[in-house]
């Protein structure tokens, strides 16, 4: 008996000591690095494979966001942790120019000190705790995942992948399919409609299209009739009243989709509530019981003619952005062989405000060019003609050209002018555009003057044109220089 009151005392002792240990004391930061780096190689390979997942439960989806975000966070913390800024010394092996470093220098370095590593620390310890508890019921969780169909996806590299595929949208894209394929109550006479409200450029036309071009949906509805503010005058209307009976006439009423339709609005500008009562009146009349409608808008007003909750799209967290830009930006580089350029790629993404644009453009630029030197000048010139915006309109240009109103921007070595965007917007692709890119502007040898366009392609569905309508405001006379005209109207140098 004494025996066994030792042994059980001696064991509540040593886990006693044990617990006081792993309160009162924090691994070393190498050892946190590594448990958290574990943590997220575990995060990674469960979400990778629940995007190859046809997911319907929402709080499994829930569940699913819930972890993509720590990991997100996990991800940042580490790279805050492992990129620092370095010393002018510590760059002589680079061969970068002293001015541009300099000036990067200025504005970017933030001293490394004793206060500045602790909270680096407990963020690391935060990122940990958070994704730790996120995984501990995962096994249940990946058995769920073994129970939902797999999707067919094309074996690309990670960087191809977020390319060239709407990111970070999954629990959205769900919400509204399951939406769409949910079946109403018998002879209900109302049309289910889903209202979706976000800020411009945040992805809402885009999320649309990925869920239209979903084969359970297009499998569903018998037709997809896609709206704008200017369908829903009566000419219009009477149109699309031909047009319902002339589908239903020629396919019969497909028992497979029950003639179902699915008609998809996309409201600019201010919500004209009279001529969304005349569409829904129309559309009551004209389309099958058991068709839907999806209402897109930046304005909240949509949400009361919703007759399901709405939906909200709105920017990604900055964690999340971070990880998007650099997967694009290093490609099939580890960015841990490159911790100099991985530091400047911080600074990029925080400096470019989670614009997905200019994302795509600068990951793309800064990939075809893995150099310190022409880093740092990118990351000079962004950070120049940021605050050189905010002085004159106020505020971030990036999130001005969301709202559509004019932003100073700059070229790379392009010291003498501004480039000043007026107004842009978006075409199909089918329709013809400039031949200039914006990238040949910013970064290239193009040299424009005056007024001028150029184009930006998204490389994802529904595959738009974004078009730019420019000029160029010359700071230094340049005349003596000669000058020779294109076809297309752009002077250059």
């Amino acid at each position: 008996m004494d025996a066994f009151l030792s042994a059980v005392l001696g064991e509540l002792v040593a886990r006693s000591i044990n617990f006081i240990t792993s309160k009162c004391s924090k691994p070393p930061a190498l050892a946190l690095e590594d448990s958290l780096q574990r943590a997220l190689l575990r995060a990674h390979v469960i979400v990778d494979e629940a995007m190859g997942r046809n997911i319907i439960n929402q709080a499994m989806l829930l569940k699913l966001n819930m972890l993509r975000d720590a990991m997100h966070k996990g991800y940042y913390a580490l790279d805050n942790f492992r990129y620092q800024p370095h010393d002018a010394e510590d760059n002589k092996d680079q061969a970068v120019s002293r001015s541009v470093f300099l000036f990067v220098a200025n504005r970017v370095k933030v001293p490394y000190s004793s206060c500045r590593s602790t909270q680096i620390l407990g963020q690391l310890h935060e990122a940990l705790d958070r994704l730790s508890s996120m995984i501990v019921d995962v096994d249940v969780l990946v058995l769920f995942l073994m129970s939902c169909p797999r999707r067919y996806r094309q074996p690309y590299s990670m960087h191809l992948l977020l390319e060239n595929s709407m990111f970070g949208r999954q629990m959205e894209t769900e919400y509204v399919i399951n939406f769409l394929l949910h079946s109403e109550s018998p002879g209900a006479e109302e049309l289910e409609v889903l209202p979706i409200v976000g800020p411009g450029r945040v992805g809402k036309t885009t999320l649309v299209t990925h869920v239209c071009k979903d084969e359970r949906v297009r499998n569903h509805f018998l037709e997809i009739v896609l709206l704008n503010d200017h369908d829903f005058r009566d000419d219009e209307l009477a149109a699309l009243r031909q047009r319902c009976l002339m589908k239903n006439h020629d396919c019969g009423w497909n028992l497979n989709r029950d003639g179902k339709f699915l008609v998809v609005v996309e409201a600019t500008g201010d919500f004209n509530e009279d001529a969304w009562n005349r569409l829904y009146s129309a559309s009551k009349r004209w389309v099958p019981s058991g068709s839907k409608i999806i209402i897109t808008s930046r304005t909240d007003k949509i949400s009361k003619v919703g007759t399901t909750r709405s939906l909200t799209l709105k920017f990604l967290p900055h964690e999340a952005y971070w990880y998007f830009f650099k997967t694009l930006a290093f490609g099939s580089t580890n960015p841990s062989a490159h911790p100099r350029l991985a530091y400047l790629a911080m600074e990029m993404a925080r400096t470019l405000n989670g614009a997905f644009v200019s994302a795509q453009i600068t990951a793309r630029v800064l990939r075809d060019n893995f150099d310190i030197r022409f880093w740092c000048k990118v990351l000079a010139l962004y950070k120049e003609f940021v605050e050189k915006h905010g002085s004159k309109f106020g505020g971030h240009p990036f999130a001005t050209l969301n709202q559509n109103r004019p932003a100073l921007l700059g070229r790379l070595g392009g010291t003498s002018a501004d480039l000043m965007v007026h107004h842009h917007y978006e075409c199909s692709s089918q329709v013809e555009v400039p031949n200039i890119k914006v990238q040949d502007v910013m970064f290239g040898s193009v040299k424009a003057h005056g007024k001028f366009k150029f184009v930006w392609s998204s490389p994802i569905p529904p595959y738009y044109n974004h078009i730019y309508t420019c000029e160029i405001l010359e700071l230094k006379s340049k005349a003596g220089k000669r000058k020779r005209t294109t076809e297309t109207g752009v002077t250059l140098s």
